[in-house]
């Protein structure tokens, strides 16, 4: 007996040469979906100007990506436990790269929800299939955790070079540039990682269930758009009909997964109180953060005049702030103890979040860099250790799906962000006081404002204007509240919820 089990021990616990090298291409994965997410709040301004949609066409544009990519992920990730983690991260990068020229020529509002929504479809691919593949790289736990702090590093280094080379481009190039700095990325994941990537899935997979497919998409996309037209527009029948549909197809959904022999999602995961914790904490962390993300590109460059590349640079302390977490956060949660640092990481969220209500108009940045390098700092902790609890928690052969629940948390927290917060943004700046003859299109959006003023008398514009920039900052500041008030209940939520758990100190 002893003699048979040896060797599949030593197996488990072998570090397979060319790892690291390995690990340098899945990031690449992170940077191209992180790049993309940033550069499109840069583009807000310059999209809103060119394709003039309407205030509620301008939240699609921003959140259909979310909506689509939370619907697919977990279906996604099954898909790669099947059908192999390797093969669907390269198609799936494939796809990005070509639907990210869809993204730069769009010509209509209309085009442009279309396209990000595509995206999302392709985008669903990458981020599972990452985690996955760190779960089988990396079986010693040290090493795990230290591969994990770089693959959220490199995610928080992307939100740095997204802006900057986004700023940059906006300065130099029309809006669609941004879209296109996907393509030489992709290309090379896509080259290295057919040669150093190996492949790896469940053994014994079982049929994917399309109808489990249909459900997760529906359900939660029938959700969130409940959500966000509740927000926007109050509780109407047609927005919470569409929420119960949703709702009773998500009910469907768990049910089927319970009774399948091979289930798209195995809901027994979620006995596990750390796996649990993890996903929530996630989940409300980004449904805190969300919302003053997205606006924050426009309150830099439509309120403190900051041209794109300026604005670009202002947002790095917040990606330093998580890369220098990241890397540590491993080592700390060994040392004190995995809620200290969850809980302790979004405390520091919520309070620099509470700053930031303060901000004015003419705020002066050193406060708003040192807000957001304490924001980068908390999340860099949090982010990195729940991951490295929600794969320590699973099954190798379950690493799709299990990695596809974190980043379905995380897309999921990131729509209902920007619908909720978003939507407290966009209600408290259309009641903005305006002089007679301002165009209806300067209260759907401050770019609607901006691109109105060009056609009005100079005193007028400059009245409306000044009216419209302090009640988007308004605002602003009433969502940060609301953010930061999520964000510190999180932290007492996790402080509680992860009481006992640990890292892994050995392979095994």
């Amino acid at each position: 007996m002893t003699s048979t089990l040896q060797p599949a021990a030593v197996t488990e616990t072998e570090k397979r040469p060319g790892r690291w090298l390995a690990l340098s291409v899945l990031v690449l994965a992170v940077l191209l979906v992180a790049v993309d997410a940033t550069v499109l709040g840069l583009a807000t301004p310059y999209i809103s100007e060119d394709l003039k949609p309407s205030g509620t066409q301008l939240l699609w544009i921003g959140d259909v990506y979310s909506f689509v990519i939370a619907g697919l992920l977990v279906s996604m990730g099954s898909l790669g436990d099947r059908i192999g983690r390797k093969r669907i991260l390269l198609v799936g990068a494939t796809a990005f790269g070509a639907i990210s020229v869809l993204n730069a020529y769009a010509t209509t509002p209309e085009l442009m929800i279309l396209a990000r929504a595509l995206l999302g479809v392709a985008g669903a691919t990458l981020m599972p299939a990452t985690l996955a593949l760190i779960r089988n790289l990396f079986h010693d736990p040290r090493e795990r955790s230290l591969a994990v702090g770089i693959w959220g590093a490199t995610a928080s280094a992307g939100t740095a070079v997204g802006p900057v080379a986004g700023g940059f481009l906006l300065e130099h190039f029309w809006w669609g540039s941004v879209f296109l700095i996907n393509l030489p990325v992709m290309a090379v994941l896509v080259l290295v990682g057919i040669k150093m990537l190996p492949e790896s899935k469940n053994p014994n997979p079982g049929p994917w269930d399309l109808i489990s497919v249909v459900l997760s998409l529906v359900g939660v996309i029938g959700v969130v758009y409940a959500v966000k037209e509740a927000a926007t527009h109050g509780f109407e029948w047609p927005a919470l009909a569409v929420g119960a549909l949703g709702a009773a197809a998500l009910y469907w959904f768990v049910r089927r997964q319970l009774t399948l022999p091979a289930p798209l999602l195995d809901m027994r995961l979620f006995r596990n109180r750390g796996f649990s914790a993890a996903v929530l904490a996630d989940l409300l962390t980004i449904l805190g953060l969300s919302g003053l993300v997205f606006f924050l590109s426009q309150y830099l460059q439509l309120v403190q005049g900051r041209g794109p590349f300026e604005a670009g640079l202002a947002e790095i302390p917040a990606a330093v702030g998580a890369v220098a977490a990241g890397l540590i956060a491993g080592r700390a949660a060994r040392r004190f103890s995995v809620r200290a640092v969850v809980a302790g990481g979004l405390a520091a969220v919520g309070l620099a979040l509470a700053v930031l209500t303060t901000l004015g108009q003419s705020t002066g940045y050193p406060i708003l860099g040192a807000a957001l390098l304490v924001v980068g700092i908390g999340a860099g902790f949090s982010f990195t250790v729940t991951a490295d609890v929600i794969l320590s928690s699973v099954p190798k052969e379950q690493a799709g799906a299990a990695s596809a629940v974190s980043e379905t948390a995380y897309e999921l927290g990131a729509a209902l962000g920007i619908a909720v917060l978003g939507s407290i943004v966009t209600g408290v700046y259309r009641d903005f006081a305006a002089p007679a003859g301002t165009p209806s299109g300067a209260h759907e959006s401050l770019g609607g404002a901006v691109e109105a003023a060009a056609d009005m008398p100079t005193q007028a514009a400059q009245q409306m204007l000044a009216s419209a920039r302090e009640a988007f900052v308004s605002g602003l500041s009433v969502a940060s509240a609301v953010g930061a008030t999520v964000l510190l209940a999180t932290a007492v939520a996790a402080w509680f919820m992860l009481r006992g758990q640990r890292l892994e100190d050995v392979s095994g």
